[in-house]
């Protein structure tokens, strides 16, 4: 008997295609929440909000480059955001690609400065219809990927 018939569970999908669909979804929930205004960027305006407004946020992004993983006070943010969004029933998934964020985001429209990426929210907008298709894979990805103890899993967005 298997872990998952024990718990009545399918198996994760394994390999490149599910890996890499997660990441176009991302792309297209990223791009998407922008035009909406439904984006917040950067880890202090993300805990802000998500003190003010749990309910509100959808989805979270935590993202690192390779020099940012030696960085322990931005280490310390993440286990704080991760540990408030698992408590809250937030989805959360890490990017180690900070650049590709950044092509995709772009910078802030009001200074047109680069923005911190290094944690993304992506928020409920008013319109209480909205259903973006990008979302709900993601979710299904995380809820998959939880099946598998796999918390907060790594999404590599395409080239």
């Amino acid at each position: 008997m298997t872990l998952e018939e024990i718990h009545g569970q399918q198996p994760a999908p394994a390999g490149h295609d599910w890996i890499q669909g997660a990441g176009m979804a991302l792309h297209e929930l990223l791009v998407s929440a922008q035009r909406r205004g439904c984006l917040t960027a950067g880890v202090y305006e993300s805990a802000k909000l998500m003190n003010v407004d749990p309910d509100n946020v959808a989805f979270c992004v935590l993202a690192t480059d390779q020099e940012d993983e030696g960085d322990i006070a931005l280490q310390i943010h993440f286990t704080l955001i991760q540990a408030f969004c698992c408590e809250n029933d937030i989805d959360i998934v890490r990017v180690n690609d900070v650049s590709k964020l950044a092509a995709i985001v772009g910078p802030s429209e009001e200074s047109g400065e680069p923005r911190d990426l290094h944690c993304i929210l992506i928020t409920n907008p008013n319109e209480e219809s909205w259903k973006d298709p990008a979302l709900e894979k993601l979710n299904l990805f995380c809820e998959e990927s939880r099946s598998v103890n796999d918390w907060v899993p790594t999404i590599t967005l395409p080239e």
